[in-house]
């Protein structure tokens, strides 16, 4: 999986190495029980700060995508079979305010809704 990092964005790095990593697992380029870089490799491979590295990985441990061994890396963990009931509660806060931001871009409900379910379609598309 090529992981491509903006430097320019306004997105903290550490936050589009997560977000690459849980599409990565979402499209299949990223297997369950299939094995991260270390931190330390991942770091030089893309060529930022081990604390950023470690910052991404440390979410996605406490987001259960993935696994951390002392010692033995970080594993991704086998998600198909987890439901996530205190992420359902999140999404509200995930997405007031890209819908704020529409709504002040002129995009109104229909556009919106029609765009999310494009994406959400694209993403579990062969995947039920």
């Amino acid at each position: 999986m090529i992981l491509k990092i903006d430097f320019a964005s306004e997105t903290p790095i550490y936050e589009q190495l997560k977000n690459q990593i849980v599409e990565g697992i979402t499209f299949g380029l990223l297997k369950e029980g299939e094995q991260l870089p270390s931190v330390r490799q991942m770091a030089e491979d893309i060529g930022i700060n081990m604390h950023t590295v470690n910052k991404a990985y440390s979410i996605l441990r406490r987001e259960g995508l993935v696994i951390i061994y002392k010692g033995s890396g970080v594993i991704v963990n086998d998600f198909s079979k987890m439901r996530n009931k205190s992420f359902l509660k999140e999404v509200p806060l995930l997405i007031k305010p890209v819908i704020a931001e529409a709504y002040c871009k002129g995009i109104n409900e229909e556009e919106f809704l029609d765009k999310c379910k494009e994406i959400f379609n694209s993403i579990y598309k062969g995947k039920k």
